[in-house]
C-alpha cells in the first residue's frame, strides 16, 4: 500500500534516535534532471549508493537514448526493418512489456509511436505536414514490431518503423535503481527521474509527500500525495510543447492520430513500480479522463490524478476513499 499506515507516525520517535543523516545527489541525466535522496549511517556507505544509483542511469541512457546513435535502441531502428535484430535479455523484457500495455490499453500506449513522434522539433517549434503526418502514420502500430520472445529478437514489419522507450525507460530507470539501494541496505529513499519516481520505504517515521503539478500555474501544485514504498509518474503537457495557431503542440502523441492529445493537461499514476506508473501515466493521458479512469479502475493496485482540458480534478476511487490533501 503506498499511502503511508498511522504506524508511521509513532515511528517517528525511534528513528529519531538513530544515528545517520539524510544525503542527496542531482545530475542531468537522459535528458531530464535525476535526484537521489536517502538515509545513511554511513557517509561512505550513502555516497557510494548514489553513485551505483547514477551508473545505473548512465548504462541505461548509453543502452536505450534514440539520440546516442551506438545505443541498442538506436541499431534496432537502423536494422529491424530489413532482419531480425537480436536483443539484450533487458531490451526484449521491455519490448515485451511495452507490447502487453499496448494490448491492455488498445493502442493508446505504443512505442512505435515515435514514427510521427521524431518529426517534432519542441525547441525550434516545428511540426511535421499534413502529408508528413499522412506518410509517418502507416508506421505507427505496435502490430508491427514481431517480438520472438524464444529466439530474443526483434524485426519490424514494414518500413519506416521506429520505437522509442521515452515513455518507458525512465520508470525502467527508477525501478533499478531502487532495487539496487535496497540490496546495500538503504531503507528510506527516494530516487526521481523527470516526472517519475521511485519511493523507498518511508521517510523515517513520516510518509515521503510528493506533489502534483498544477499543470498551468508553475511553482503551484493541485494536490499533495503522502507515499511510501510505491513508484509513481506524472505526464504533462507543459513539459515540452510550443504553441503555434492557437494550439498546444506538446511531447505526448496519440499513436492512432499522430497529435497532441488535448482533452486532460497532466496524468499522475501510482503503483508499484514505474514501468505501470509511466506507461499507464501516457495511456490515460491518450485516452481522456473518463475512457483513462476506466481503465485504471479495472486495474488491482493502481490509481491516478487527471488534472483535464478545464483545470478540473479528477480522483481515481482508491484516492478518493484516502482522501488525499487537494490543493484549490
Amino acid at each position: 500500500m503506498w499511502f503511508a499506515s498511522a504506524s508511521a507516525a509513532r515511528r517517528s520517535a525511534a528513528a529519531a534516535m538513530a544515528v545517520g543523516d539524510w544525503f542527496s545527489r542531482e545530475e542531468a541525466i537522459m535528458g531530464t534532471a535525476i535526484r537521489v535522496e536517502l538515509w545513511g549511517e554511513d557517509r561512505a556507505a550513502a555516497e557510494d549508493a548514489m553513485s551505483a544509483v547514477m551508473a545505473e542511469m548512465h548504462r541505461i541512457d548509453r543502452a536505450m537514448s534514440p539520440h546516442k546513435p551506438d545505443s541498442e535502441l538506436s541499431r534496432i531502428n537502423r536494422e529491424a526493418a530489413t532482419c531480425p535484430v537480436a536483443l539484450s535479455e533487458e531490451m526484449a523484457g521491455l519490448v515485451d512489456r511495452a507490447l502487453r500495455f499496448s494490448a491492455l490499453s488498445d493502442g493508446a500506449f505504443d512505442i512505435t509511436y515515435a514514427a510521427v513522434g521524431h518529426l517534432y522539433d519542441y525547441r525550434e517549434g516545428l511540426r511535421p505536414s499534413e502529408e508528413a503526418l499522412r506518410r509517418a502514420r502507416a508506421a505507427v502500430g505496435w502490430r508491427h514490431l514481431i517480438l520472438d520472445r524464444q529466439a530474443r529478437t526483434l524485426r519490424f514489419a514494414r518500413e519506416g518503423v521506429r520505437i522509442d522507450l521515452g515513455g518507458f525507460a525512465k520508470g525502467h530507470a527508477v525501478d533499478n535503481a531502487a532495487a539496487l539501494l535496497r540490496a546495500r541496505g538503504i531503507r528510506h529513499a527516494i530516487v526521481s527521474a523527470g516526472g517519475d519516481s521511485r519511493v523507498v520505504g518511508d521517510r523515517r517515521g513520516r510518509p515521503w509527500t510528493i506533489g502534483v503539478r498544477d499543470p498551468r500555474r508553475p511553482g503551484e501544485v493541485v494536490a499533495v500525495l503522502p507515499l511510501e514504498d510505491t513508484a509513481i509518474s506524472t505526464s504533462g503537457d507543459y513539459e515540452r510543447y510550443f504553441v503555434a495557431d492557437g494550439v498546444r503542440f506538446h511531447h505526448l502523441i496519440d499513436p492512432a492520430t499522430g497529435r497532441s492529445p488535448t482533452s486532460v493537461r497532466s496524468v499522475t499514476i501510482l503503483a508499484a513500480d514505474g514501468l505501470t506508473t509511466e506507461a499507464l501515466s501516457k495511456t490515460v493521458f491518450v485516452k481522456g479522463a473518463e475512457q483513462g479512469l476506466r481503465l485504471i479502475e479495472s486495474l488491482e493496485g493502481v490509481d491516478a490524478v487527471v488534472v483535464d482540458a478545464e483545470g478540473v480534478l479528477h480522483y481515481s476511487s482508491g484516492l478518493l476513499a484516502a482522501a488525499p490533501q487537494a490543493r484549490q
